[in-house]
């Protein structure tokens, strides 16, 4: 006759008695709930405005916590995204500002194949305060631009138009760091061989402020394109960090 202790002894223990209490959940893993739930909630709201404004309307939500492939929704093609595509040149700079990022808010840009976009870039924060994504909207508006010239020209009052700055962006995080590159060794007027050391210093100061380095490995990419070592570029940006930078003038764009 099998006694009772034997037989307490067959019983399988509780899930609680094998492995304890159940785990209590982390603060930071309640954060990245909170924050999935935030990104779920606006996925409905990407469809809802380009249906609401059109055909020239694109809404693009990103998520920064992956910044290569941080497109999570897109309707509309603008500026011809994808889901998994990259952050533009102004998601980067959002994500070198931190949480100290504000919204850009109906700003106008031109996109790299002469669109005229007018845009406004939302940043999304968790309970913290803490930027972790935006929600963009782009509305393309070269025909209404057209139009308001034409129709200026006709009443004799045409005019030069304003500058409008080029956001460089793309569905691949490469060609958006070659871009800004790209840019700024225009602007400098001279190839690299050709700066001085305080323009190669401003050179890797403007990257920096555009958040080019937020990227990983954009170090060896800049290194790459300008044809210096990897060593030498980490010297560069360590000194332009280290020295004081001039004013820097805003440049709009469009996530």
């Amino acid at each position: 006759m099998c006694s009772l202790g034997a037989a307490r002894r067959d019983i399988p223990p509780s899930p609680e008695a094998a492995y304890g209490q159940e785990r209590a959940v982390t603060a930071e893993e309640a954060l990245e709930a909170e924050r999935d739930a935030i990104v779920g909630a606006l996925r409905p709201v990407v469809d809802g405005l380009v249906a609401t404004f059109g055909p020239m309307c694109e809404v693009v939500l990103h998520d920064y916590r992956r910044p290569e492939e941080s497109v999570v929704a897109v309707a509309g093609a603008v500026t011809g995204r994808a889901v998994g595509g990259a952050m533009s040149e102004i998601g980067m700079r959002i994500v070198a500002r931190g949480d100290e990022a504000g919204d850009e808010l109906n700003y106008v840009t031109r996109t790299r194949d002469g669109k005229l976009v007018k845009a406004s870039t939302m940043v999304l924060r968790d309970s913290t305060g803490a930027v972790f994504g935006a929600l963009c909207v782009n509305l393309d508006v070269t025909a209404v631009s057209d139009a308001h010239a034409l129709l200026g020209a006709l009443a004799g009052l045409g005019g030069a138009p304003a500058d409008v700055p080029v956001t460089a962006f793309g569905n691949d995080i490469d060609s958006v760091v070659d871009a800004i590159l790209d840019a700024h060794r225009l602007r400098g007027n001279g190839s690299w061989a050709g700066l001085d050391r305080a323009q190669r210093l401003e050179l890797f100061r403007g990257l920096d402020e555009r958040g080019v380095f937020a990227v990983r490995r954009a170090i060896e990419q800049v290194a790459a394109r300008l044809g210096i070592s990897r060593a030498s570029a980490y010297s560069y940006l360590s000194q332009a960090r280290a020295t004081t930078a001039p004013a820097a003038d805003p440049d709009g764009g469009h996530a």
